[in-house]
């Protein structure tokens, strides 16, 4: 008599979703005081550049391991040159700037407004987005947080506007780009990570050019700002991207976005302790009034009847589109930045939705630029 053994081949598990939840949120949290670190040494093209360069090397490196080749077509790089510019370039250079006369508490939540630009502008530029009173309400309440922060009552007192309209225009700049993404890349046939991977190097080349026209080539490079310049791009572009796509695809879009509510706070703790940055009472108040209103934005309400449910399905389809915070043309198209700014296999969600935004992130929001899904906000 002979006994058979059989084994299962057991398959390494991935750590846990909340861990990697965790480890998404600190990373973007973080983004802000990187930036402020980062400009202490070089100037804030130089800083994005250098941010680009190295996000650009995770992804290539994602890339060659899962033998990616970069999208074809003249149409379809034509598409990523816009989606680079205002998913990734135009944010993450505003924000740099924005930088040199707020606080990187500040910045951080001027970036959790990105949500209610979703919104506004997909009631005009969503025809099948129709929103409910209470996302409506969502979005009135998250601007009033927004004169909150900014201590409206007071005349605004105190506060750099310069600075601040540069920082809120970069939060505007992602659900534009997610917006964009949506029509022009949804349904290209490309991978999310190629799609990511191409958006953040045209990024890399647009600032190539753009910062010798504007800034002279650093005569010294003080090591602690290049550090962190260096881990902003590989961790908070780069890495944090491959994070956002591995959550989306695996609790979804809806409990992946919900890192935006945790980067104004990470953000907000890190400049305070880390960097000695003064906080008054309607710098609190102001943000958690900001992340309510955000959160009733992305309010879905229920469908009845099959016919409601025919539409939505519909519509899903039609609106699929791939974007990653932080940022790109694949979920960010960033989640391109948003899995920042985001392959193509991200869940689907008919409406755009911030994330993200990586801060200078990529991206981003999956599922908010979702395709067959490329890679994004942060």
């Amino acid at each position: 008599m002979t006994t058979v053994t059989t084994s299962r081949a057991r398959t390494p598990r991935a750590l846990d979703w909340r861990l990697r939840f965790a480890v998404l949120s600190l990373i973007w949290g973080f983004s802000f005081l990187l930036i402020k670190v980062g400009t202490d040494g070089y100037a804030p093209f130089q800083v994005t550049l250098g941010r680009l360069f190295f996000g650009t090397a995770v992804l290539a490196a994602a890339m060659a391991v899962k033998r990616e080749r970069l999208p074809r077509g003249a149409r379809t790089w034509g598409h990523l040159f816009v989606a680079a510019l205002l998913l990734n370039a135009l944010p993450f250079s505003l924000f740099a700037y924005s930088e040199l006369t707020i606080p990187s508490t500040l910045a951080g939540i001027c970036n959790a407004t990105s949500p209610l630009w979703g919104m506004a502008l997909s009631l005009v530029a969503l025809s099948e987005d129709r929103p409910s009173r209470v996302r409506v309400a969502g979005l009135g309440i998250g601007f009033l947080g927004v004169l909150t922060v900014l201590g409206a009552w007071q005349g605004f007192d105190g506060l750099d506007a310069q600075g601040t309209a540069m920082a809120l225009l970069a939060s505007l700049s992602y659900p534009i780009g997610w917006i964009y993404v949506r029509r022009t890349l949804a349904g290209t046939g490309h991978s999310h990570l190629s799609l990511t991977g191409a958006q953040l190097l045209v990024a890399t080349v647009q600032l190539a050019f753009v910062t010798p026209l504007f800034t002279a080539f650093p005569t010294r490079f003080p090591l602690a700002p290049l550090l962190a310049v260096a881990a902003l791009g590989a961790l908070g572009t780069g890495l944090a991207v491959l994070i956002q796509y591995g959550l989306v695809a695996e609790v979804g879009p809806t409990t992946g976005q919900m890192v935006t509510y945790f980067i104004p706070v990470i953000a907000t703790a890190a400049g305070v302790t880390l960097l000695g940055e003064t906080l008054t009472w309607s710098t609190p108040v102001g943000a958690a009034i900001v992340l309510a209103g955000a959160a009733l934005t992305q309010a879905r309400p229920r469908r009845r009847g099959r016919e409601d449910r025919a539409r939505v399905t519909e519509a899903e389809q039609v609106g699929a589109t791939g974007t990653e915070p932080t940022a790109t043309a694949s979920t960010d198209a960033t989640a391109a930045t948003a899995a920042e700014t985001p392959s193509t296999t991200t869940p689907k969600d008919r409406t755009p939705q911030a994330p993200p935004a990586p801060p200078c992130t990529p991206n981003p929001n999956p599922s908010a630029t979702a395709s067959p899904r490329p890679l994004s906000k942060l």
